[in-house]
């Protein structure tokens, strides 16, 4: 009840679950999708990390694109959907994967394919690149500049994963097409908002 007393209705079977496990409280361990404990500083909750890290900066700048009314902003969201199945990949290392886990977190190549497609639709529009373009065009282009940054990043850890046969390949693909998704994503939103692009200037000696 409301004051705390008990109901009678009996106890609540629909009370959300804590934040907060406390099982990485005694040491430095933490468990993967198929209940192998692992070390913390193992590579797959590097790549976790990197991919949590990732989908929060997609999330910022799908607000800031939100806000200028861009019509891209629902795959942004489709992509952040995506990196939860990415994530589920990493955290089942198929070392140690039985068939049921293999079933509900193996990733396909399809979304890779539909990331080439948005990517081919968006080069079109863009006039030729014809210099280095430093991250700039506005909040929506540099929050996605940003995007792409960390999203190399995340790929450089989830490589080692793909190469020791721990991570489906079509995670790394999938990455390595994002960045560039986001790349030219950046470039759009510029050309679409009206900013200019700041480009490399080599220094004076």
């Amino acid at each position: 009840s409301p004051d705390g007393g008990s109901s009678d209705r009996g106890p609540r079977s629909d009370r959300a679950p804590k934040i907060y496990t406390r099982t990485g409280d005694a040491g430095s361990f933490s468990s993967t999708f198929t209940g192998e404990r692992r070390p913390k500083g193992d590579r797959i909750f590097e790549a976790l990390g990197a991919t949590d890290e990732l989908s929060s900066a997609i999330g910022l700048a799908g607000e800031f694109s939100s806000e200028k009314g861009h019509t891209f902003v629902e795959q942004l969201h489709k992509v952040q959907c995506m990196l939860q199945d990415v994530g589920s990949n990493i955290a089942t290392p198929l070392s140690s994967a039985r068939e049921a886990h293999l079933k509900r977190t193996s990733f396909s190549e399809k979304p890779v394919l539909e990331l080439e497609q948005w990517i081919d639709s968006y080069s079109e529009q863009l006039p030729p690149l014809r210099a280095f373009i430093l991250p700039s065009g506005g909040k929506s282009s540099a929050a996605l500049h940003f995007s792409r940054a960390v999203c190399r990043r995340a790929e450089r850890c989830v490589i080692p994963l793909v190469q020791a046969g721990e991570a489906d390949p079509n995670v790394a693909k999938y990455l390595n097409r994002l960045s560039d998704y986001l790349f030219v994503l950046a470039r759009y939103a510029a050309m679409k908002e009206g900013k200019e692009e700041k480009i490399y200037v080599k220094p004076e000696p």
